[in-house]
């Protein structure tokens, strides 16, 4: 069988390949495969053999051909990034956003001049990319400068992107120019008090990604059969999300899984919002909530709910609940199982969003009571999307989306009631997010078509 593209999302336990043809009529989504990911024996392609040799089966095809095979990748840590800005609530802000926004795992971040500490916590996390920035285009100069001359002098063969004032770029070219590290130069992530440009950033840290993911170990040999581009998982789902923003306006796509939540938002602020909003925030955010897994961290989850609760709201004994918790598998299989993982996905998803979110703060001096608001606006979404693997397959997954407008308690800048629910019913979410890069109207249609949108 011929096959015009397949998408593969390399995951740090499974790779799962998705199948699509027709691209040049009517794009169609043809089927899925998956096998165990296989890093720890050194070549990612055996999972990706075993994975395309599962999805023959699933079609029952002996053999299957393709024109072209992308892929995502959170497999050998995904994309480790380290942070280093100026002020916290700044520019240390803006270039978190950045990174979290092109998929990347944020390991260590930094504000002000850094120390020795630091610098050896920098070379015990051996990060993908370090990214510095700081100070306002045509401000404070000398963090930046500093932190870029103490990390060139690691000479750690790491590729930096310098992302601040834009008066240091010939001196930051000056401090690289005899060491081994690879240095990119874009615009300042906060070039004006209150303005965020951080989309030049993600660009450039989803190059740098795809350019090193061949060296992580064993994704040495990807390229003998990924024709096209890499990209980080979570950034896919960024990228989608936002191609969907532009065809259907304001959204949040919520992707619950074993070890964590990841939100993203694309959505603008109110007007009421916009004007008490005492920090700026980008149109696209992402927050990674790594303690919320139904699966890798499921006990975080048990012990934020609490163990009576549960008893209580499953109407079981607590030796049973013991149970379950001790024969607790990747996927539920019995109505039980699914019970208990549908209670987890709903902690995950409301706590979050709430995580995710911003919320009014009332003030009070000799002048009366002031409003401010803090954090991201999800005020105006219209559409509450899940992915991932809870939130396409539990029974309940619809109910569970509908519960984050009702758990607001009033001061919570949550999505209203009205907020429509849709769901990534082929699961293909990030397969759709790499696609886009070159396919951007083909992706849009399938992504349309698995949440059942005309």
């Amino acid at each position: 069988m011929r096959i015009d593209i397949l998408v593969a999302e390399i995951g740090s336990t499974t790779t799962v390949v998705n199948a699509f043809n027709d691209l040049d009529s009517c794009p169609k989504f043809i089927g899925q495969g998956q096998s165990a990911t296989t890093v720890l024996e050194g070549d990612v392609n055996i999972g990706l053999k075993g994975a395309i040799n599962d999805l023959s089966k699933n079609l029952s095809q002996e053999t299957i051909e393709y024109k072209e095979l992308i892929a995502t990748s959170s497999a050998a840590g995904g994309l480790r990034m380290t942070v280093h800005g100026l002020v916290y609530d700044m520019t240390v802000k803006a270039a978190k956003e950045a990174a979290l926004g092109a998929g990347a795992n944020i390991k260590y971040i930094t504000a002000g001049k850094l120390r020795k500490s630091d610098l050896k916590k920098i070379k015990e996390i051996n990060p993908n990319i370090i990214l510095i920035a700081g100070g306002v285009d045509y401000g404070e100069r000398d963090t930046a400068l500093h932190n870029s001359e103490l990390i060139a002098d690691l000479n750690l063969n790491i590729p930096v992107i310098y992302a601040g004032n834009i008066e240091n770029h010939d001196e930051v070219l000056e401090i690289f120019n005899d060491k081994d590290t690879e240095l990119y130069i874009v615009d300042n992530v906060y070039p004006k008090i209150d303005e965020l440009n951080i989309e030049p950033t993600r660009k450039v840290i989803q190059q740098v990604f795809e350019k090193h993911i061949i060296h992580a170990p064993g994704m040495q040999k990807v390229r003998e059969m990924v024709t096209g581009p890499i990209m980080p998982t979570p950034g896919a789902v960024m990228e989608a999300s936002q191609l969907l923003y532009d065809s259907i306006g304001d959204l949040i796509t919520i992707d619950v899984g074993g070890a964590t939540s990841d939100i993203h938002s694309v959505t603008k602020d109110s007007d009421e919002v916009s004007r008490i909003l005492i920090n700026p925030e980008p149109l696209a955010k992402r927050t990674v909530e790594g303690d919320l897994g139904v699966y890798v961290n499921m006990h975080n989850i048990v012990e934020m709910v609490g163990k009576e609760e549960l008893v209580k709201e499953l109407n079981i004994t607590m030796e049973e609940l013991e149970n379950i918790i001790l024969y607790h598998k990747p996927i539920p299989v019995t109505d039980l199982e699914k019970q208990f993982v549908e209670k987890l996905a709903l902690h995950a998803t409301i706590t979050g969003v709430k995580r995710h979110a911003g919320h009014l703060r009332h003030l009070y001096g000799p002048g009366g009571k002031n409003t401010i608001a803090e954090g991201k606006d999800l005020t105006q979404v219209k559409y509450i999307i899940g992915t991932g693997g809870a939130l396409t397959r539990l029974p309940n997954r619809v109910s569970i989306l509908k519960e984050i407008a009702l758990s607001n308690k009033g001061n919570e800048l949550l999505p209203n009631k009205e907020a429509e629910i849709l769901i990534d019913n082929h699961y293909i979410m990030a397969s759709l997010g790499v696609m886009a890069k070159k396919y951007p109207e083909e992706a849009l249609r399938l992504l349309k078509n698995s949440l059942n949108l005309k």
